[in-house]
């Protein structure tokens, strides 16, 4: 009888070890491993896995990609070909890494994002080879998340007790997996708020938890409600915050008026939008001897009541400034401030911080002085009411001008006042353009709203003569206190709003677009390139390509923000600038009152860094702000189209790439894109250097600026996507 052999157990080889092991080993590279705690996160306790481990271990350390730190102990090998930077993710899950180490973007394909989401601050490695011409990296660890929560539609399969949420976001590559006990009530098909929890090794997605539900996708207030949490902006003041400035004393007492510069004997007025419900800023004018005149920029003492340390201090740090959406405000501070005690409402004292100048006749500044004041607003006006008075060029206010508030003396006093403010404003604003401001007259479209919120039509805001006397004085103040405070010795720290000069490639494609209208820049100087974007800007008023022109010339502009650094501001020709006027809806002009008044009590310079993170935090306030703020404009449109299909309209290209053109509508300005392939009787191409889509047989071109006739194919609101039919040229 033959004796059986003892079968040997099957050794399996463990696929890709060696990578498995260095991802393991980049994961955490300030922690040292050892086999067993390798094999542990494998979930691998045979002998031999644990045998392959060991000599792979061994292996790696004599190519020297891992070292031996100590006996059994092994930790990856740093070299310089890890670099940090932020990613950005395309629909399809791959995207580019911009990092400060390399001129051009590393693109990261998406089985090489190791699930990084986008704007995630990351590590990657750049491979020594190029795909296409470009570099391309791996990343290797996600070092912080941009964000956590996300807005999308929730599917619940109730027999297999998960749901999944589908992120609104086409920058999010990932559904978000939700157990049935996390998904706080929602029922199938509602839009919610969800937060990632975790992203395990080996799942495919994300596991999260509801935190709100905001409603069924399509329903007005589930739509704003949306737009706000996709950029984690509240809609509402938590209870404690409201109760807290609920029980503020706002009354003016006989000390707060002792501590001050009293002016409420002063004629003050102001002038804001007909509708505005919040009064931050007043102008006081007074005629002195040797045609001087004294005129003062109040501006609400936010900072009197909003005291650091307290819980509303905080609630308006974190939320920086107040978001104008279509159809609301989102304040940055409770009503009781903004609508009632901070606002410089006609026949009430207030409590203001003050720019007050001495000029003459010819704008120029023979005085200045800067404090705590109180005063008294003799008026109201609107900018209509005030730009009547400018066009009737009387002393005499018209007599369809209704004022709000008791007038100081006569009506002819505050019509003189208004008449020689806006020559002056004029005559600074004329200096300002002389030195190299840019003059951005962009329209601003405004919807007409009914009772329910329902777009009913579209009209065009104009900057005119009343609105930039406003906006003069109040470039005045914001210039001259940072002149006041940049230039004083030993140098003390503030909080600056500078811009760039622009970036000179975007300057050579806008004069690419431009040229085609018959338009040229000159790139001479400083002074030569501000001129000649002037010239551009007015010699498109009125004709088709302005909006486009406008919007482009925009974009060549570097993005202004908040610093300690001051490098000036280029689009105001001004060597200094900060906000100091608007303290109500913008954070920073807080905390340049707070600065002024302590360099005014001759306290030592604020700490520079502690200034620097709040610059950096109000910007992106303002970036995730202005976001939200097109996002709704972009959704009432689409709304507004909804009720207009089958409607011919006449529409400029303000955009051409691979997959459509984009048109803008003439007479409403709402923007929507024709998709390449649905352009009928050829096949169309895309020419980057033409900026245009052109046939392939028929050579017929589709280019930036031509007119073309469109109607609506579809209005995608829950997808906030604009699709329009090209009927065809204007011109055929």
């Amino acid at each position: 009888m033959t004796k059986n052999k003892k079968r040997k157990p099957s050794h399996n080889k463990i696929s890709d070890l060696t990578n498995t092991i260095i991802s393991i080993l980049k994961d955490d590279r300030t922690k040292s491993f050892n086999y067993k705690q390798i094999a542990s996160k494998l979930e691998l306790n045979d002998a031999s896995s644990r045998n392959q481990i060991i000599k792979t271990l061994a292996k790696l350390k004599a190519k020297e990609e891992i070292e031996e730190v100590e006996r059994g102990k092994f930790k990856i090998v740093i070299n310089n070909e890890y670099h940090t930077g932020k990613f950005d993710a395309t629909a399809k899950g791959s995207g580019y890494v911009i990092c400060e180490d390399f001129e051009n973007d590393i693109y990261i394909a998406s089985n090489n994002v190791n699930k990084a989401l986008h704007g995630d601050e990351v590590e990657l490695y750049v491979y020594k080879r190029r795909k296409r011409g470009k570099l391309e990296g791996e990343i290797t660890k996600v070092i912080k998340r941009a964000r956590t929560e996300y807005v999308g539609v929730i599917q619940i399969h109730q027999k297999k007790n998960f749901a999944f949420v589908v992120p609104d976001s086409n920058k999010m590559y990932t559904d978000i997996f939700v157990p049935i006990n996390k998904i706080n009530k929602a029922e199938d098909g509602d839009k919610v708020v969800v937060e990632l929890e975790e992203w395990p090794q080996k799942a495919d997605s994300p596991n999260g938890r509801v935190l709100k539900v905001l409603g069924r996708p399509g329903e007005h207030n589930t739509e704003i409600h949306s737009i706000l949490a996709e950029y984690g902006l509240p809609y509402e003041f938590p209870h404690d915050v409201e109760e807290f400035a609920n029980t503020i004393d706002t009354s003016i007492n006989p000390e707060d008026i002792a501590e001050r510069r009293d002016m409420r004997n002063d004629l003050t007025f102001t002038i804001d939008p007909r509708d505005a419900k919040d009064f931050d800023d007043a102008l006081s004018f007074k005629v002195l001897d040797n045609n001087l005149f004294e005129i003062g920029i109040h501006i609400a003492d936010v900072s009197h009541y909003v005291q650091e340390g307290t819980i509303l201090d905080d609630e308006a740090y974190e939320r920086a400034t107040s978001v104008y959406l279509v159809d609301r405000v989102v304040p940055m501070l409770p009503e009781i401030l903004s609508n009632n005690a901070c606002s410089l409402r006609p026949n009430e004292e207030k409590l203001t911080f003050s720019a007050v100048f001495t000029l003459n006749n010819k704008g120029e500044i023979k005085d200045e002085w800067f404090g705590r004041t109180v005063t008294y607003s003799d008026a109201r006006f609107s900018y209509e009411e005030a730009q009547a008075i400018i066009e009737s060029k009387t002393t005499l206010i018209p007599a369809d001008v209704s004022l709000t508030g008791e007038a100081y003396n006569t009506d002819q006093t505050i019509a003189d006042a208004v008449l020689k403010m806006d020559d002056i404003a004029k005559i600074m604003r004329s200096k300002r353009m002389a030195s190299g401001a840019l003059s951005f007259d962009k329209l601003e479209v405004k919807f007409e709203l009914d009772e329910e919120a329902n777009p009913i039509g579209v009209f065009f805001k104009t900057s005119k003569d009343a609105n930039k006397l406003i906006e003069e004085f109040m470039l005045l103040a914001n210039r001259k206190v940072s002149e006041f405070i940049g230039k004083q010795k030993p140098e003390k720290t503030f909080i600056y709003r500078v811009h760039d000069e622009p970036d000179e490639s975007k300057l050579m494609a806008l004069q690419g677009v431009v040229a085609r209208f018959g338009h040229k820049l000159n790139f001479k100087d400083r002074k030569s390139i501000a001129s000649s974007l002037n010239n551009l800007l007015s010699d498109v008023k009125g004709k088709k390509e302005q909006n486009l022109v406008d919007t482009l010339t925009i974009r060549t502009m570097s993005k202004a923000e908040y610093t300690t650094d001051n490098i000036g501001h280029y689009g105001l020709a001004f060597d200094y600038y900060s906000h100091f006027t608007s303290p109500i809806r913008r954070y920073p002009d807080v905390i340049a009152h707070r600065l002024l008044q302590r360099y005014l009590d001759g306290e030592k310079t604020a700490n520079a860094e502690i200034v620097e993170e709040k610059c950096k935090h109000a910007s992106n306030m303002e970036y995730l702000a202005t976001k939200a703020e097109r996002d709704s404009i972009k959704y009432m449109q689409i709304r507004f189209m909804q009720d207009h299909e089958n409607e011919e309209f006449v529409g400029v290209i303000s955009g051409a790439t691979d997959w459509g053109i984009y048109i803008e509508i003439v007479s409403n300005k709402c923007e929507g894109m024709v998709r390449t392939r649905d352009i009928k009787g050829d096949y169309y191409e895309f020419d980057q250097e033409q900026f245009a889509l052109i046939g392939r047989e028929t050579k017929i071109m589709y280019q930036l600026g031509d007119e073309v006739v469109v109607k609506v194919k579809q209005a995608n609101l829950e997808k906030r996507h604009l699709d329009f039919e090209l009927i065809g040229k204007v011109s055929e």
